[in-house]
């Protein structure tokens, strides 16, 4: 996609990828025409997990209120991600990046990377989309505010794990197609 469209690649600055990506930290913001983004470091999935929270200049002139957020793989319609790939202390890690997104005002939109049908997490919605208000309301594990709790329930839910996984990783981190 990079070599069609020129357009520059964003990464998390702790990420492990091998190929030549922009580095970006938790906080920092893009601005481009009437969009801005703001980045939510959220690991647990992967420890370099990011969310993208989307401004619209056009929908508020001061860029304060926040329309939409692209999840990636930490919070799904319907689930969360998976945490068997995401380093030491995934399960806490996913649980202080999905309180960072219950912060978020309940009318922001939610578009995660995947719908049912992904091993990347349990519980996945069909739907490719909802709101943080939705989700907080009828997503079983989004909705736990008790850490311990949510740690326990997380560490329940057994995902399996396709045998070419791993290779995909590997193609990932290396930027292979």
């Amino acid at each position: 996609m990079q070599a069609l469209t020129n357009a520059n690649i964003y990464y998390h600055e702790e990420s492990q990828v091998k190929f030549k990506v922009e580095r970006i930290k938790d906080g920092e913001e893009i601005k481009a025409g009437n969009v801005k983004i703001k980045v939510i470091h959220t690991p647990g999935h992967t420890p370099d997990s990011i969310s993208v929270l989307v401004y619209d200049k056009r929908r508020d002139e001061s860029w304060n209120e926040p329309w939409a957020v692209l999840t990636g793989d930490t919070l799904f319609v319907g689930g969360v991600g998976r945490i068997d790939i995401g380093g030491e202390n995934a399960e806490e890690n996913l649980y202080y990046s999905l309180a960072k997104l219950k912060g978020l005002p309940d009318y922001v939109e939610i578009y995660p990377t995947h719908t049912a049908g992904s091993v990347c997490g349990v519980g996945i919605s069909g739907k490719p989309s909802s709101t943080i208000g939705f989700e907080k309301r009828f997503n079983t594990l989004f909705r736990i505010n008790e850490k311990d709790e949510f740690i326990n329930r997380v560490r329940e839910v057994k995902i399996s794990k396709p045998k070419e996984f791993d290779e995909y990783i590997r193609k990932n981190l290396e930027g292979v197609i």
